[in-house]
């Protein structure tokens, strides 16, 4: 029977953890042990002050009962699901998320839907006041990870391990909410699954009608709708599933009562036969057509479908409740704010249409580890998410305090009622833009029928409000609008002949036309031997220009992103500087960054002062390390100092971690270098073994040898007590010689 929707309810905010417990051979990867959260009970009190309704919470089995029910140990769900309780935020129970079970069942094992069935009815008599559940999250994405690609445990590889896992999971939701709803009768059964679609070339369109029948097969057999007519039943057959099995569901059926959508832009897929247009690591096939199988969105045309019409197919084929239960992209701040509220958009205005999507999830709260390889490794890999975990334990090996992020500010703002505002959302994802197509376009004809649905002016917006750079001359001006044209951030790149920061008539003229939303001070005097000899013309730049820009963006109630230095500090200590450790500079350069980072912030305490050291940049001829392989590779001696040791900071991610903070609202003063301390000889021999270059004419002398006119200390590397948001030294050297190629 068709949901009737209660318009006069509003659409929900939930949020979740992403809790994933995976099994890959005999080692488990848990991601509540890697975002802290195991163990920080004080992330509720976070999570409540969002204002949300309900958060997808893991209560899973093989971290409550990995030996068994009898041994189960609830203390940690006891404490947590209690707190919820009392924060008034409704928990949705997960009991397994991507995971095969303890390491006495697995996905293809007989017996798990019962054993899972007694753990669920355990969970409900310990906590008979919930009354949502997700039994499996994803059963058919499990599927596929765990029985047809042999990603996840038990590494299957056919089609047959595939449907049986699949069978054996929802078979698993039936028996756990049968058994659930013995204890609460009124229990609801939230069950989730990514819904990626499949797109191709007309050849290839049997392929895609099959994949995009399957994406449906969960939902189906919970409903069930998999009868010998169903399409297929044929499939399930071929792959050595029998007519008990499949009728089973016809005799137990277990519909959602609401089916929760999970969607990623990689999710949908394009097929290609012409596979020379594509990477070799996409090229696979069927058996009957080889093809490359990449993502949609970078090679069709039209864009992607989007989740308006993903909830439009469910609603259609259903009519049942809806709710986006998982709306995450790993991406820049900006990225993420732009499809968390395309997804929200998306759903208000189906609900005008009486199509009955109850919520929204913002999912990855405390952000999620190692996606990147589909969680079949553990290397530390991190996505933010609502908060961020890169803070001071990661120096520190203390927890982290989890900090948020403009989602969580963009959270609150849609639980509360109000409409985000931020100007960035003035300009479409990425994935409206043309810039996101890798591949030769190909017009994808349902998405074609879909335009205009989802999709948002590819072009970007030039009507609203800049973001203001200045120092339109210098390397990290110019690298603050490259990458700003990447990521879709309109701004204006200001010279000194358009605006003097330090004339205040300058500044007042250029701000009351821009009407910027923010201000980047990317201009400086940077020659810091010189300053010894023209200290006035230093100060003058750095300082005062910086302090009297500080001022007007005060006035005009902008924010503002200013550039420190390492040189700042006098080098006596052997650990890293963090952000509160006291300034004692030893050179002119030094004193007026010092200077300026005083009456920038007495000024304006709002703003945003970032040190940082040793730049370089693959967009800049003059910075060291292009300097010394420039020398090298041409045969020419290099000098440098082997004594002198400095944390260097890549470009591209100081502008990337620098615009994330100012769109985050942060302040005060961060440390922004990439991970690691190194002398600068040392220095250019990484970068000479990065680049393949001999170092046999690399020259490393003591710094006072150097001839240098100003005194500088001898060891300014910078770490942080707020968070370290750069890579390592080693990542980011390798990223510089790919760009440099």
């Amino acid at each position: 029977m068709a949901s009737v929707l209660n318009s006069t309810l509003p659409l929900e905010v939930w949020a979740g953890v992403e809790c994933t417990v995976n099994r890959v051979g005999d080692e488990y990867f848990d991601q509540l042990e890697y975002n802290g959260h195991a163990t920080r009970l004080n992330d509720l009190e976070l999570f409540a002050e969002l204002g949300i309704h309900a958060i997808r919470y893991p209560v899973l089995w093989e971290r409550i009962a990995p030996n068994g029910l009898e041994n189960a140990n609830w203390s940690w769900a006891d404490e947590r699901l209690e707190r919820l309780r009392e924060l008034g935020i409704r928990p949705i129970v997960g009991l397994v998320h991507h995971g095969s079970g303890p390491r006495y069942t697995s996905l293809v094992d007989p017996e798990f839907p019962e054993k899972l069935a007694l753990y669920a009815r355990a969970v409900a008599d310990r906590y008979p006041w919930i009354t949502h559940y997700t039994p499996v999250n994803e059963p058919l994405t499990t599927a596929r990870f765990s029985g047809m690609y042999g990603h996840w445990y038990p590494h299957g590889r056919d089609d047959l391990t595939f449907a049986r896992a699949l069978l054996v999971e929802c078979r698993a939701i039936a028996l756990s909410m049968q058994a659930i709803r013995k204890v609460n009768s009124n229990a609801q059964l939230i069950q989730t699954e990514d819904l990626g679609k499949v797109y191709s070339t007309p050849k290839l369109a049997y392929q895609a009608e099959f994949e995009n029948e399957r994406r449906w097969l969960s939902f189906d057999l919970l409903c069930g709708r998999v009868t010998p007519t169903h399409p297929m039943w044929g499939y399930l057959h071929k792959c050595g599933v029998n007519d008990t099995d499949l009728e089973w569901f016809l005799e137990n059926p277990c519909p959602p009562d609401i089916i929760g959508i999970n969607h990623y832009l990689t999710s949908d897929r394009f097929l290609d036969e012409r596979k020379e247009r594509y990477p070799a690591c996409s090229h696979g096939g069927n058996g009957r057509d080889e093809y490359a199988d990449v993502e949609a969105v970078r090679v069709c045309a039209e864009s992607a479908a989007g989740p308006r019409t993903l909830l439009q197919e469910a609603w259609e084929r259903y009519k049942l409740p809806l709710a986006v239960t998982e709306a995450h992209l790993s991406c820049t701040r900006e990225e993420q704010l732009r499809w968390l509220y395309e997804i929200w958009s998306a759903a208000q205005e189906l609900r005008t249409q009486d199509v009955d999507v109850r919520a929204v999830t913002a999912w990855a709260l405390l952000g999620s580890y190692d996606w990147n390889s589909l969680l079949t490794r553990f290397v530390g890999y991190y996505e933010s998410g609502v908060f961020d975990l890169r803070s001071r334990s990661i120096s520190s090996g203390e927890s982290p305090h989890p900090r948020p992020t403009a989602i969580a500010k963009m959270v609150r703002d849609l639980a509360a009622g109000r409409q985000p505002d931020h100007p960035i959302l003035e300009t479409p994802g990425w994935w409206r833009r043309q810039s996101r197509l890798l591949y030769p376009p190909v017009s994808c004809q349902k998405i074609e029928e879909d335009k205009g649905k989802d999709s948002p002016p590819l072009s970007l917006s030039h009507s609203c409000s800049p973001l203001a750079i200045v120092g339109a001359t210098g390397t990290l001006g110019r690298a603050f609008a490259r990458l700003c044209e990447m990521r879709g951030i309109t701004y204006r790149l200001l010279s000194r002949q358009e605006m003097d920061i330090a004339n205040p008539d300058s500044v007042d003229r250029v701000l009351d036309e821009l009407k910027p939303w923010a201000v980047v001070n990317a201009a400086g005097y940077v020659r810091v031997d010189d300053a010894e000899h023209e200290p006035e013309v230093c100060l003058r730049v750095n300082t005062t220009g910086a302090a009297m820009l500080a001022a007007a963006c005060a006035k005009y109630k902008v924010p503002l992103v200013t550039f420190s230095s390492d040189l700042v500090f006098d080098g006596v200590v052997s650990n890293p500087y963090i952000e509160s450790d006291a300034v004692a500079p030893l050179n002119v350069y030094g004193c007026s960054k010092a200077l300026a980072e005083k009456l920038v912030l007495k000024a304006n305490p709002s703003s945003l002062v970032i040190r940082t050291s040793a730049f370089f940049s693959p967009w800049d001829d003059y910075n060291f390390v292009t300097i010394a392989l420039r020398q090298l590779s041409a045969g020419n001696s290099f000098v440098a100092a082997e004594d002198t040791i400095v944390s260097p900071t890549y470009v591209p991610d100081l502008v990337h971690a620098s615009l994330d903070l100012l769109i985050d609202g942060e302040s005060g003063v961060w440390h922004l270098a990439n991970k690691g301390a190194i002398a600068w000889a040392d220095l250019a021999r990484l970068a000479a073994k990065k680049a393949g270059v001999s170092v046999s004419n690399l020259i490393a002398l003591p710094m006072r040898e150097l001839g240098l006119i100003a005194p500088r200390p001898s060891y300014s590397v910078l770490g942080s007590n707020r968070g370290e948001l750069l890579s390592c030294l080693d990542s980011a050297m390798s990223r510089y010689c790919h760009e440099c190629e």
